[in-house]
């Protein structure tokens, strides 16, 4: 038995069978194909090329049934296309070379990537291309060793995934249906993994160095998403202690998200609060809903711009998000405009940049892409005509920033107008705070935005000046720090004083832990990932308004994280001890 040690992302215990994500790596038989076995070989590669085609059609079946208007198919059908086009030449390096079917696979793949990585990208493109090349390659390698890709479940048809890491990309292509649990060498609390997993329930740890060299395939594993903790192969006894825990946090979920649906989402002294969701796709309204949000606080629209050889026309984006007003059935929707950049990285539309968390990221890449901009404006604008619409722009730092994309707005609400098209000609118009300038001018910005909605996420990166991915100096990232919780409550004392709704959209707002902190330093507003809304929900009903403003007062007179930590999880254990 062997425990390993990380940092808990997303709470819940699960147990299954390990699965190592995307971690082969294939030695490639260079040896000469006897002439006499050559067309058995060539029809060896034929039987693998028929597999992976296979894989692929069934991948493309199943995104279409998912979400039947996304167009995330469209790059499995262009991988379909890549196999289809190696076939002659590796077929014709089997014959004329005597090379093995691997060999001429992995030959023909470097070729061509050495060809993409030496020409001058300024779009991304090739980079994009390189990427699709790789994963048919391991495809076709897979099928060719005999192994099937894919997530492949244990014995209840479910695993624990394991890998150094996630990208965006790869959350969205796995079948969330088999996932078990997440454990990755790198990243932390507010890593595309964490928010994934949290989205959607999922417990995770993430952060343990040298993870998936210390853990095989098939291994039976705990993970432990409140404690941070992974054993891997446990005894008996550990078993028996962690089925029987993992058992009562499944009923305490269910039972609160129960408890909690048909509840007013108010302070114990009456004071209603604002719980609303942050979703990333059309689908996960309808969760949010179900979960008792308010309305949508957060939609993240990066993943309409996930393949950027089919960008989004108006048309299909207005339908998107047309779709989640109709979901949410008469209550707010604020929509984020695209925000990319940093750690999301769209090949065609950011650039390499040798500082991307500081570079030309959120409004500032939008107004170097107006196609993109006035494109996205025009949709959100057509559909503020079919429900309650707020849109806001991300990563601002300052006024003349707000002024220039309000003046982009009014320009095409002329143009929209001029052609008759109906919208919302009062629809709001917000900004994110999440760089330090905007937070400590936030008394300024009010005189140009309408609201404000405060990213944490980000905002505790720039002000601990600690990347927020990066596991070596994870410790270091600290929403509970004083100088954050000083920031924040300056944030929202400036949205009173200035008569503007402040509401919080990063992972902050969905950790029961700060609710009643958050509360105290006058946030009526929450968003967060659905599955969190019951827990913040609990605890909100549990304290009144004066209360919440002592254990406010009592955390800011506290000198670092850790005491603040302490302090609120002694409080927040009072309401919610199966949370610890």
């Amino acid at each position: 038995m062997q425990i390993l040690k990380g940092t808990p992302v997303s709470p819940g215990i699960v147990i299954g069978e390990a699965f190592l994500l995307d971690l082969e790596e294939y030695r490639m038989p260079r040896r000469a194909v006897e002439p006499e076995q050559i067309e058995q070989e060539v029809a060896r590669f034929q039987t693998a090329v028929d597999a992976v085609v296979g894989e692929i059609t069934e991948d493309v079946r199943r995104l279409k049934a998912a979400m039947p208007e996304d167009d995330l198919h469209k790059i499995f059908e262009g991988h379909a296309a890549i196999v289809n086009d190696l076939v002659p030449s590796v077929v014709d390096s089997i014959r004329k070379y005597r090379f093995t079917p691997e060999h001429a696979v992995s030959k023909r793949v470097r070729t061509i990537v050495k060809q993409l990585t030496s020409r001058d990208d300024p779009s991304g493109l090739a980079a994009r291309f390189v990427v699709d090349f790789n994963d048919v390659e391991k495809r076709l390698l897979r099928a060719l060793f005999g192994e099937r890709g894919g997530l492949k479940g244990g014995a209840n048809g479910k695993s624990v995934v394991f890998a150094k890491d996630l990208t965006p990309s790869q959350t969205i292509g796995l079948d969330r249906t088999k996932i078990l649990g997440f454990v990755t060498e790198f990243g932390g609390r507010t890593s595309h993994t964490a928010i994934l997993a949290r989205a959607h329930g999922i417990p995770a740890v993430v952060g343990i160095a040298d993870v998936t060299r210390d853990v095989s395939g098939g291994d039976t594993v705990i993970v432990d998403g409140t404690k941070g903790i992974v054993i891997v192969e446990p005894d008996g006894e550990t078993l028996k202690k962690y089925r029987a825990l993992e058992k009562n946090f499944i009923s305490f979920e269910r039972r609160t998200a129960d408890e909690m649906r048909s509840q007013p989402s108010e302070t114990r002294d009456g004071i209603a609060i604002a719980l609303l969701a942050n979703i990333e796709r059309p689908e996960e309204a309808a969760t949010a809903r179900d979960y008792g949000a308010g309305g949508i606080g957060l939609f993240r629209t990066e993943f309409l711009y996930f393949d950027p050889r089919n960008l989004p026309t108006e048309k299909e984006q207005f339908e998107k998000y047309r779709q989640v007003l109709k979901s949410m059935d008469g209550r707010p929707v604020t929509i984020r405009a695209l925000d990319i950049g940093a750690d999301k990285e769209v090949s065609g539309i950011t650039a390499q940049e040798r500082n991307p968390f500081l570079g030309c990221r959120g409004i500032r890449l939008l107004f170097e892409r107006m196609d993109l901009f006035r494109t996205q404006l025009r949709a959100i604008l057509r559909a503020s005509a079919f429900g309650k619409v707020r849109l806001m722009f991300p990563m601002v730092s300052t006024l003349d920033e707000i002024k220039q994309a309000k003046a982009i707005v009014a320009d095409v609400r002329e143009e929209l107008d001029a052609e008759g098209v109906s919208f919302d000609p009062e629809m709001p118009v917000g900004i994110m705070i999440e760089v330090p300038s905007a937070a400590i001018a936030a008394d300024i910005l009010c005189t140009e935005a309408e609201f404000l909605s405060i990213g944490t996420n980000d905002l505790v990166q720039y002000v601990m000046a600690v990347d927020r991915v990066n596991e070596k100096i994870a410790p270091l990232y600290q929403p509970a720090h004083p100088a954050v919780l000083r920031l924040i409550r300056s944030v929202i004392d400036a949205g009173a004083r200035a008569e503007r709704p402040v509401s919080m959209c990063g992972e902050m707002s969905g950790d029961p832990l700060f609710t009643a902190l958050l509360l105290g330093f006058g946030l009526r507003s929450f968003s967060a990932v659905p599955s969190a809304l019951p827990e913040v929900k609990k605890v909100l009903r549990s304290v009144s308004i004066p209360e919440a403003r002592q254990i406010a007062q009592d955390a800011l007179a506290l000198p670092d994280a850790h005491q603040v930590v302490e302090y609120l999880t002694e409080k927040t254990r009072r309401i919610i001890p199966e949370l610890f």
